[in-house]
């Protein structure tokens, strides 16, 4: 064989294996699915902020003349896409009704997509780790967790119902306050996605200050913004099994106790704090309605009837903590959610009271669950932390400001002390890292981890540190 054919034979062999390599993009995302579901999550909300990114930077979607810039455009994207609700402009004046249906549909994206991924996710995490429990004691466990077919139909139907109830809700208030009925029945459908997928984004004008005192907006945000947070998993688990709560799962158990104490706790030091404070100005029913609504939506919705930048820097303290725990998991919410947060408490009583195992509702609790939420929480702290400082350099700041504005970001919650507009573009980018992370980040950081799970038939001998 001559060096001409040899050549051309191997040229011949490396394109009929590239070609065996070459798979499908079909293939390739179910590829992904199966094998690496973390990866594809991160990849899915990249390339949809980048589409709802080069959208907003279109000419028409600005009011005014000229379009956005390019940091104005990724910046509004991610937080849409991230339903956090931090903003850089005025989303009211700044973006055209085309830019507002745009911001709408990112977030609609955004909220079913989270819901949708962590889900499936968490599909792929049990499925994974219980396999080997599920051959050992088949007997005990008859039913499968279901397709992804109908998890996303039911996703997808559990939303545009509570949204609709949301909109309808609200139609009647914002009516009154608009001259067209168009244009009040677009305000009222854009404020029930933002209510529903905690995204905080606002277009009325004045936000939401004129209906501090309102019962017929302030309520339904309130329970549209419930809704959202304590998670799916907790709506499909409860709509399975109506009025049966002792059939309801540990983790629905868990959420929605641990949800509404904190709930309660927030609202009672929320209304000690401010009630003299930026509500004195405020009649007695404004003072009761503004409590309620500013005790809930810092866990993650990020919608407020009064101005935070008005309140105490120990309202500010308690609205990070609050922040900082977040929703429930495979919800609209962010933070490290409340169920990890849940998972720590009762790890700490565990200890106090010198008990082996830590247990809730009659289950225990395997020690992985334990330290995922170990690893969740530190994670996020480490991300706040090295962002706060990044930003305090270069803003030059107070603490208290930049801390709630990087907790603000990074749980997706959207409330502000007012700053973010002031910051430097440089402070914007991490803005947009932390909101992108704080969104995908904890819940494909939790499955990476749970999906690496492994039997050890060799274990090191045991030896005990010093703590504390």
């Amino acid at each position: 064989m001559s060096t001409l054919d040899h050549v051309m034979e191997k040229d011949h062999m490396a394109l009929e294996a590239r070609a065996r390599n070459i798979r499908p993009l079909g293939s390739r995302i179910e590829h992904l699915a199966r094998h690496s579901p973390a990866r594809l999550t991160l990849l899915v909300f990249a390339f949809i902020i980048l589409i709802i990114t080069s959208l907003l930077l279109m000419p028409f979607a600005k009011a005014g003349p000229g379009g956005a810039s390019l940091i104005e455009a990724l910046f509004t994207a991610t937080s849409a896409v991230c339903v956090t609700g931090l903003t850089i402009v005025d989303t009211a004046t700044y973006w055209t009704g085309f830019g507002h249906a745009v911001i709408a549909i990112g977030v609609q994206i955004g909220g079913l997509g989270v819901m949708t991924l962590a889900s499936i996710l968490g599909l792929a995490v049990s499925r994974h780790i219980g396999l080997t429990q599920r051959l050992l004691a088949a007997s005990e466990r008859k039913s499968e967790l279901g397709n992804i077919g109908g998890l996303l139909k039911a996703v997808v139907l559990v939303s545009i119902l509570a949204e609709l109830l949301i909109a309808l809700a609200l139609f009647p208030s914002i009516m009154v306050r608009e001259e067209t009925f168009l244009a009040a029945l677009g305000q009222s459908i854009f404020m029930a996605l933002s209510t529903f997928n905690n995204a905080g984004f606002v277009i009325t004008d004045a936000a939401l200050a004129s209906f501090v005192g309102n019962w017929a907006v302030s309520l339904p945000i309130i329970l549209g913004t419930m809704v959202g947070a304590i998670g799916f998993p907790v709506i499909l688990n409860i709509s399975q099994n109506p009025g049966s709560p002792r059939r309801w799962s540990l983790h629905t158990k868990l959420t929605l106790v641990t949800y509404f104490s904190i709930w309660v706790l927030a609202v009672a030091m929320i209304g000690a704090l401010e009630w003299n404070g930026s509500f004195s100005n405020l009649s007695t029913n404004e003072r009761l309605l503004a409590t309620l609504v500013q005790g809930t939506t810092p866990r993650s919705s990020g919608l407020s009837t009064v101005d935070i930048s008005t309140m105490s820097e120990g309202t500010w303290f308690v609205m990070d903590a609050l922040m900082f725990i977040g929703a429930g998991p495979a919800s609209t919410g962010g933070g490290i959610k409340v169920t990890t947060f849940a998972v720590l408490v009762l790890a700490i009583i565990a200890e106090a009271r010198g008990d082996r195992d830590t247990e809730a509702f009659g289950k225990r609790i395997p020690a992985d669950v334990l330290r995922l939420a170990i690893s969740a929480t530190f994670i996020g702290a480490l991300l706040v932390g090295i962002a706060t400082l990044t930003i305090l350099n270069l803003s030059g700041l107070p603490l208290s400001r930049v801390l709630f504005e990087a907790i603000s970001a990074f749980a997706t919650v959207g409330l502000s002390t007012g700053i973010t507009a002031d910051l430097p573009s440089s402070a914007h980018a991490i803005l947009i890292i932390l909101m992108y992370l704080g969104r995908v980040g904890t819940m494909t950081f939790a499955a990476a981890l749970a999906l690496r799970s492994r039997r050890r038939v060799i274990r090191m001998p045991e030896d005990r540190p010093i703590i504390g």
